[in-house]
């Protein structure tokens, strides 16, 4: 899973376009992913045939976990069975693994080379067995380096009885997962490990020591995980240990008859027919009804009896005279509540950024909104002569267009409201241009891309900008650098008949406005009064940057080329 954007860290799989057996090309549209900014297609980086597909549509990848494999075709003929299959290189039977690639990072120049663990009796950094010295941490050199290792980022040789060889089975699958699992025990305990015979032979059904990490592919893992099983209590019956779909089929449908499949905690007795969910957490002096399976994660409260013959609500938290009635399952992990109207959806995507994004700046910058109602009337006029103008033709001009040229304007009289503050430098930061964000809701959620360099287009350049922009956030396909890098931000609540509203700023910039519905409103005009085009605006501004006065200017400016735009040949 590549970066598309600035510091993403995981996206979710929307849709696959190949499948295994594919032939594809290079830059061959393969993948939609959906980040917390916008929807992406990913192209191939390389041509072959599609071996596997490491994720599923709906799942939540981290950026740097492979996701596909593709076989080249390119039989490395010379090499020997040892022969590993490393990322961007061909194995023995000529499968490559790859991370799909995108931009600059496509290739396999800009990737670490990945280490491999030395044989047994080594010494020296990575080396395990007595004797050795324990393998160095990288955690300190990148961030995320050590939960990476954890998921086996270490390709070992096939001559140490601990661990896995990276090289694919004969009898694999094109593109078979051949991560390796990692020991996560201290080198003594490791060494100690490797001595067993269990440890020595992974196959033949064999079940995994505690200290490592399981063989088993992206799909089973979470297959597992959403059964609620421990991959190491699974006999793996694939090649080597593997453990297979149905492998954990199989291991779940005799679960109910097995005795205690995950250790309890001290003090609980494992009553008969009782299986024990990974992870969930147990409390001594807790009593266990015979035949009623644990909830994977569900809270035990301690003397909490279990009597048969009341209800439970599936996924509320086990309290005390809480009940299960006789015969009934279980609720499941994760599973809704059943009280009627009710509906749960999971945190993610651009709900999640957002979230996120406006929790950041509502409590790290210091909000301060003003108000103003301004007669657009005179805009309005402009507008509909423009509107029949050659110049325009074929441009959608909108009212919108118009408080972007005047906000651009403005923001050349006071450049506070164009600058961004940089904590961690100690400085403001003042930008000679402006890129103007526009928040638009999208089916997606709302998002916020960029016209870039907006002080430097003329009121058509402008109205073309917003059209296209518009139209390629509702289709959801924004590219991620469009999306960033934004210095003020404009937000039109009135195309739903919002008159204002105080928003939040946009994290990393100094200011927002906000536009209201534009509508017929009585109106004092010399004196007397009248019906006139009104529309209310609200600027929110740092107030770390931007001074009570500064931000009164700046809308003041804005307010005053609406309602009479010719004052800008004054300035």
């Amino acid at each position: 899973m590549p970066d598309v954007g600035e510091g993403l860290t995981e996206a979710e799989v929307v849709n696959w376009h190949v499948a295994p057996g594919d032939t594809v090309a290079v830059n061959q549209i393969i993948v939609e992913i959906e980040t917390a900014k916008a929807a992406v297609e990913l192209p191939c980086p390389y041509a072959g045939t599609v071996g596997e597909l490491l994720a599923e549509p709906g799942q939540t990848i981290e950026v740097g976990t492979p996701i596909l494999a593709i076989e080249t075709g390119e039989a490395a003929a010379a090499a020997g069975p040892e022969a590993g299959a490393k990322i961007g290189e061909a194995g023995a039977d000529g499968r490559i693994a790859t991370l799909v690639g995108y931009g600059p990072r496509q290739g396999t120049a800009s990737r670490r080379p990945r280490r491999t663990a030395p044989a047994p009796g080594a010494t020296g950094p990575g080396a395990t067995g007595p004797g050795a010295t324990a393998p160095p941490t990288r955690a300190d050199q990148r961030p995320g380096a050590a939960s990476r290792a954890d998921r086996g980022s270490v390709l070992p040789t096939a001559d140490h009885p601990t661990w896995q060889a990276a090289a694919a089975p004969a009898d694999a699958a094109p593109g078979a997962d051949v991560a390796a699992p990692v020991d996560v025990t201290a080198p003594a305990a490791a060494a100690q490990s490797a001595a067993t015979p269990q440890a020595a032979d992974r196959g033949g059904g064999a079940v995994w020591d505690a200290g490592l990490v399981p063989l088993a592919k992206p799909p089973v893992r979470k297959l597992a995980r959403d059964l609620g099983l421990d991959l190491r209590a699974i006999p793996g019956t694939g090649p080597d240990g593997v453990i297979t779909r149905d492998d954990v089929q199989a291991f779940a449908a005799a679960a109910p008859t097995a005795p205690a499949a995950a250790p309890t905690a001290p003090g609980v007795p494992a009553a008969p027919g009782v299986l024990a969910a990974p992870g969930a957490p147990t409390v001594p002096g807790a009593p266990v009804v015979p035949g009623a399976p644990v909830v994977p994660g569900a809270p035990v409260v301690p003397g909490a009896p279990v009597v048969p013959g009341a209800p439970v609500v599936p996924g509320a938290p086990v309290v005390p005279g809480a009940v299960l009635p006789p015969g009934a399952p279980a609720p499941s992990a994760g599973a809704e509540p059943v009280a009627p109207g009710v509906r749960r959806e999971p945190i993610r995507g651009v709900r999640k950024a957002t979230a996120a994004a406006m929790v950041s700046s509502a409590f790290t910058a210091p909000h301060v909104t003003e108000f103003l109602s301004v007669d657009v009337t005179a805009t309005m006029a402009l507008r509909d002569r423009l509107r029949g103008a050659r110049a325009f033709a074929g441009v959608k001009l909108t009212p919108l267009a118009f408080v972007a040229k005047a906000v651009c304007l403005a923001a050349r009289r006071t450049p506070e409201v164009n600058a961004s503050w940089d904590e961690a430098a100690g400085e403001i930061v003042y930008y000679d241009r402006v890129q103007l964000g526009i928040a638009a809701a999208t089916p997606r959620g709302l998002v916020v891309p960029k016209i870039r360099d907006a002080d430097t287009l003329d009121l058509r350049g402008l109205a073309a900008a917003l059209g296209e922009l518009t139209e390629t956030a509702r289709a959801g396909k924004t590219a991620p650098a469009d999306l960033i890098g934004g210095t003020f931000t404009i937000t039109n609540v009135g195309v739903f008949g919002v008159d204002t509203g105080t928003p939040i700023i946009n994290p990393g910039e100094a200011a927002i406005l906000a536009v209201g519905a534009i509508k017929p409103t009585p109106w004092v005009v010399d004196g007397e009064l009248a019906v006139r085009t009104v529309c209310q605006l609200a600027l929110s501004f740092d107030h770390r940057l931007v001074d009570g006065e500064q931000g009164s200017r700046f809308l003041a400016d804005v307010g005053a080329l609406l309602e009479d735009p010719g004052i800008a040949l004054t300035w």
